[in-house]
């Protein structure tokens, strides 16, 4: 078994840290304080192929693989989750949708706009009556002649305002029933469709999460991505690849909220010496460090996987839901090695704390990868 490093992977890591501390760590309190969302950003972001990592350079990505995917997360996130959040979340799954089960004419004509920042995605599966329950939603597409009317709302979504184009998951048979849901590409600009509340977050502020709305939004048949009643079956395919990002994102905040605490802890005094010599807060860094350690290698192996076309279903859950929960863990822990510093806005480690929560929950929560792991572990 290969660890070291690709040259390319530490080229891209180093291009996206650069890039995190010029652009993103001089803003990154006053996005978070008053929620905004930096959409031109996105655009110098694709212009370094952070939009595209994935989409093949002959739609005008990087075509770069998962492993260096996950490394420009992670460099992002260690600066603001908010940035990795949405970065992840136009990369792996509206991109991602539409890479995986587009037809050639659809890539050909969101893929370029998507990769280089100029069009910014949104994906709609959540719905306010069905979270984890997305088999029963109430999103609806009914057929009318050559077109689909869509109706109904899908909330929790990144870029639910902002986004340009979105793939969006709909009903298209009955509730509760196999194949009951189609996926399709909707432009912002389609009458009928809206962007609804924002949402005040406690975390994750300077990425919008907000409803998207559809009210007899009327698409063409060309818009429909796949078979009809494939979209649920495709959705879960996206999140495999999808909660790779977040294991990505989760780790990026951990090593974030790690290497503050370290630093405080060496330079911070008591007792006329560094609190780092306390045997109190060096075993908090000692675990900090192990799960830090644990939660990247789980990652890199399902990134590792994906690259090479194999089935991540459990290995991709495995590795969000322990560095999701890792991420809250170190967070917690920087914030009590910072003291009473740690809980204000002057010092780094309470957005990390905040941010850290929303890995957790979003694109399945702790308790969904555990359903995943279990059902994949005992199905033989």
């Amino acid at each position: 078994m290969d660890f070291s490093i690709p040259e390319i992977t530490l080229q891209v890591g180093q291009s996206a840290r650069d890039f995190a501390k010029a652009r993103i760590l001089p803003h990154v309190m006053e996005w978070d304080e008053a929620q905004t969302f930096p959409k031109d950003l996105f655009k110098e972001m694709g212009e370094l192929g952070l939009m595209g990592v994935l989409v093949p350079e002959k739609y005008g990505g990087a075509g770069l693989s998962y492993t260096e995917y996950v490394t420009a997360i992670v460099e992002v996130a260690k600066v603001c989750g908010s940035i990795g959040l949405s970065m992840a979340a136009h990369n792996s799954l509206c991109t991602g949708h539409i890479l995986a089960f587009g037809s050639e004419a659809q890539k050909q004509m969101y893929l370029p706009g998507l990769a280089s920042g100029a069009l910014l995605g949104a994906w709609g599966l959540t719905e306010p009556g069905t979270g984890s329950d997305a088999g029963n939603m109430g999103c609806t597409a009914t057929k009318d002649g050559d077109d689909w009317v869509l109706n109904g709302t899908k909330c929790w979504i990144t870029h639910g305002i902002s986004g340009n184009v979105a793939v969006v998951i709909a009903r298209t048979g009955e509730p509760r029933t196999r194949n009951n849901s189609t996926a399709f590409i909707v432009e912002r600009a389609t009458p009928g469709f809206s962007g609804g509340k924002k949402e005040n977050k406690l975390g994750m502020r300077a990425s919008e999460t907000a409803e998207m709305i559809f009210e007899n939004c009327r698409i063409s048949d060309s818009q429909r991505m796949g078979a009809v009643g494939d979209g649920f079956s495709q959705s879960m395919k996206v999140l495999d690849g999808g909660r790779i990002s977040i294991a990505a994102l989760s780790l990026g905040i951990a090593k974030g909220a790690y290497e503050a605490s370290l630093k405080y802890a060496q330079e911070r005094h008591q007792f006329d010496k560094p609190i780092a010599q306390f045997q109190g807060i060096s075993f908090k860094l000692a675990d900090m460090a192990t799960e830090i350690m644990a939660a990247e290698l789980l990652t890199y192996q399902a990134a590792d996987l994906k690259t090479r076309g194999k089935c991540v279903t459990k290995e991709s859950a495995m590795a969000k839901y322990y560095s999701s929960e890792v991420a809250v863990r170190v967070s917690t822990d920087a914030v009590q090695i910072f003291g009473g510093y740690g809980y204000t806005k002057d010092f780094p480690v309470e957005k990390y704390y905040r941010d850290s929560k929303l890995c957790t929950i979003g694109e399945g929560t702790s308790e969904i990868q555990k359903i995943v792991i279990s059902r994949d572990i005992t199905k033989h």
